[in-house]
């Protein structure tokens, strides 16, 4: 049924007592789980299916392969202004849903989070990053910011100074330092 995404509930794969547990996995992993609009479009469906299921308590999100995800899939072409802005629209409307979402999400960190991945697990309640996690903002190396909310989020977790080094530079940062800055919850 999702082309982009693999969602089911713990119980099935993951932990047998825990039914009420949703995991939303992004499933790009031949482009380290870049954020096409058709993987926006599904997380957002998925996310209201989500919200629906009374029996679900708690959600998941975490990338299969070795990234979260690398941010947005700059492959797809975007050619007018208005194309632009629709994209910009959709990623801040499905970050803005996780953000106030309902029931408690938590960011599965492993590989890569970056940009637009960064930006995702920002809008988290909750993000637990692997050992070999690196988070980052390098979209400025291409002349661009964090357009998904993450120049308001990440400075609420980390502070203006940390916030604008991360997103100014484009410097990434492994798990233990974004644990030490308060970026992720734990390691």
């Amino acid at each position: 049924e999702h082309k982009y995404l693999a969602y089911e509930k713990a119980s099935s794969f993951l932990m047998p007592e825990e039914e009420n547990i949703a995991v939303i996995t992004l499933n790009r992993p031949d482009t380290m789980n870049a954020l096409s609009r058709g993987l926006l479009e599904e997380l957002d469906k998925t996310l209201e299916e989500i919200r629906k299921d009374n029996k679900i308590r708690s959600v998941i999100i975490i990338g299969s392969g070795r990234a979260f995800s690398a941010g947005n899939d700059l492959s797809e072409p975007v050619t007018t202004e208005a194309e632009m802005r629709a994209r910009m629209e959709l990623g801040q409307n499905v970050f803005d849903k996780i953000e106030t979402f309902d029931k408690p999400t938590i960011a599965a960190i492993n590989g890569y989070a970056l940009g637009g991945g960064l930006e995702l697990a920002a809008a988290c309640d909750i993000r637990i990053a692997a050992d070999n996690a690196q988070l980052g903002n390098p979209e400025v190396n291409i002349g661009l910011i964090p357009s998904w909310g993450g120049c308001v989020r990440i400075p609420k977790l980390i502070g203006r100074a940390k916030a604008a080094q991360l997103i100014l530079t484009g410097e990434r940062i492994d798990a233990k330092e974004a644990e030490r800055i308060g970026l992720v919850n734990k390691v």
